[in-house]
């Protein structure tokens, strides 16, 4: 039932993934997508929930026509082009000469062209994208450089946790305490046990 459902409004090309209409029920969307249904105008990006999660959180109008991505490389091209990918696989040509493997850059949806950038510095904001701490918000605190091993990055939470992991799961999303995309419930701050139960109990 609801499969035909799901492929009915599919094929009516009512769903865009980052501006694009996507008529495969099965195409894969993933970290920091923005999903837009026109017809009831909601928006809404794909982020992960502290639990480690995919959370499909509500934006706003304006905020759907960017997208932070992860810079993964910065090569040059034919002719002395410079260009980067990023973690959604794309390549986005010229960038500002300053951009970084591990820097984040805003996407404009539609145009495709990069608004700005967020360097990978301590003091910056960032959730985590793999591991046991998956979808933690914090800021850096430092990193650890390990040649030949993978290099370490301690951050520090809003309460004032503080947890360790590689490089390659930080994911820069704002500068300093600002976050430039809205965060799901919890806003990224992982609670023990105790406090979780604490906290519904309070609610009740």
């Amino acid at each position: 039932q609801q499969c035909d459902e799901v492929k009915k409004i599919v094929h009516q090309r009512l769903i865009k993934v980052d501006g694009k209409v996507r008529t495969d029920m099965t195409f894969p969307a993933g970290f920091m997508d923005v999903v837009t249904i026109d017809k009831t105008q909601e928006n809404f990006r794909l982020l992960y929930d502290v639990k480690g999660r995919f959370a499909v959180h509500r934006i706003k109008s304006e905020e759907a026509k960017y997208k932070l991505c992860r810079v993964k490389k910065v090569g040059v091209a034919l002719k002395g082009v410079c260009y980067v990918v990023t973690h959604d696989g794309r390549t986005i040509r010229y960038p500002d000469p300053l951009v970084k493997v591990n820097d984040t850059i805003m996407v404009d949806i539609a145009t495709g062209k990069i608004k700005d950038f967020i360097k990978f510095d301590s003091g910056n904001l960032c959730m985590i994208t793999g591991g046991h701490n998956l979808g933690r918000v914090g800021v850096i605190q430092h990193r650890e450089r390990h040649p030949g091993s993978f290099d370490i990055v301690h951050i520090k939470d809003s309460l004032g946790h503080s947890f360790a992991t590689r490089l390659s799961y930080v994911f820069i999303i704002g500068k300093g305490n600002k976050p430039y995309v809205s965060l799901p419930r919890g806003k990224g701050v992982k609670l023990s046990i105790a406090e979780e139960r604490d906290r519904r109990m309070a609610a009740k």
